[in-house]
């Protein structure tokens, strides 16, 4: 579902409205066994698969994901980490996942090391939607079982898989969460 914001003559914005994880990645933004030793080549990394998908500057993304970190870390525990950041230049909300091959020190809330990064980027004015897609991915990786495939898994497509398995059954035909399918 597509929004057009008017802000005065001539000028729009056209915003993707949130829906779903698999509204965010698609099986090319999956990374299944990302070698990196530390927070910040991990977030290098993530930049720089993150302008391949968003044509965005890679320095960019960098700074933006660095600048979150500064106000405190994304690691939110059991070794999940979504670090996330506004872009001015999206046009919609954009994804990442990767699980790494080794966890890496991420600051991270429990002080445990992280191996499951989702990555988000959203269009400047995202406002609610941010939040929603945050809350979304939050939700989804709060689940130990689900971290715990993820964790199995070793090919983009069945990482893909878990994470968007239950949207279809969540959702009704119009894009409107109808049910809860994870607590």
């Amino acid at each position: 579902m597509s929004v057009v914001h008017n802000i005065g003559p001539k000028h729009e914005v056209r915003s993707e409205v949130f829906r779903s994880i698999a509204s965010l990645i698609t099986p090319a933004s999956v990374i299944a066994g990302l070698r990196v030793s530390s927070k910040k080549q991990a977030l290098q990394e993530l930049a720089k698969r993150a302008a391949e998908l968003t044509g965005q500057p890679e320095r960019a993304i960098f700074e933006v994901l660095l600048e979150r970190e500064r106000l405190g870390t994304t690691g939110v525990g059991n070794g999940v980490a979504i670090p996330h950041g506004k872009l001015p230049g999206l046009d919609r909300l954009y994804g990442l996942f990767a699980r790494l091959e080794q966890p890496v020190d991420f600051d991270a809330v429990d002080e445990q090391p992280v191996d499951l990064i989702f990555l988000l980027l959203a269009p400047e004015g995202a406002g609610a939607d941010h939040l929603k897609a945050l809350a979304r991915v939050s939700r989804l990786l709060r689940d130990r079982a689900v971290c715990d495939k993820l964790r199995g898994a070793n090919r983009p497509d069945a990482i893909y898989a878990l994470l968007t398995i239950d949207e279809t059954a969540a959702t009704d035909p119009e894009g409107i969460e109808v049910s809860a399918s994870r607590g």
